[in-house]
């Protein structure tokens, strides 16, 4: 049996997900009379979890996970692939060829906007040249006398 010491962020990830078979595990031993603290420490997952799991098992009568809300991406695994190999094929692609060419070649129906978002959160970011200002002949002339005079 571990100790109440360990670290909640240790024993389970913000993003994890737990088995079913862990879950029902949960209920069972509920139904045992155990308490949240004790299962916790049995089961090596946080309290609110455990607590959590009981409330909704009570609620709905089921330890199944629910649907989450929100809109499904529209780019999948498969068209991120194509998309990253069109990007280092050519640096130069703007975001408008690289939907035109995901839309021939590949069938996809994707914008430009989100050929953007999608690059961004690949971690490819577009870097223009910093904007040069114009230098006449004469300030070239200056610059060059410039340079060519000791410095004190």
């Amino acid at each position: 049996m571990q100790t109440a010491s360990t670290n909640n962020c240790e024993r389970m990830g913000h993003s994890q997900e737990l088995s079913e078979f862990k879950r029902g595990t949960v209920i069972g031993f509920h139904l045992c009379n155990k308490s949240i603290r004790e299962i916790s420490l049995l089961l090596n997952i946080p309290r609110s979890t455990v607590s959590g799991f009981i409330t909704k098992w009570k609620q709905l009568g089921t330890t199944e996970t629910q649907p989450r809300s929100g809109r499904p991406r529209k780019m999948t695994e498969w068209g991120q692939r194509r998309m990253k190999c069109a990007v280092r094929s050519s640096c130069q692609l703007s975001a408008k060829s690289i939907a035109e060419e995901l839309q021939t070649l590949h069938g996809l129906q994707i914008s430009t906007t989100t050929v953007r978002k999608e690059l961004h959160g690949m971690g490819f970011h577009g870097r223009a040249a910093a904007s040069k200002p114009y230098i006449t002949k004469c300030n070239a002339k200056r610059r060059m006398q410039w340079c060519k005079a000791p410095h004190h």
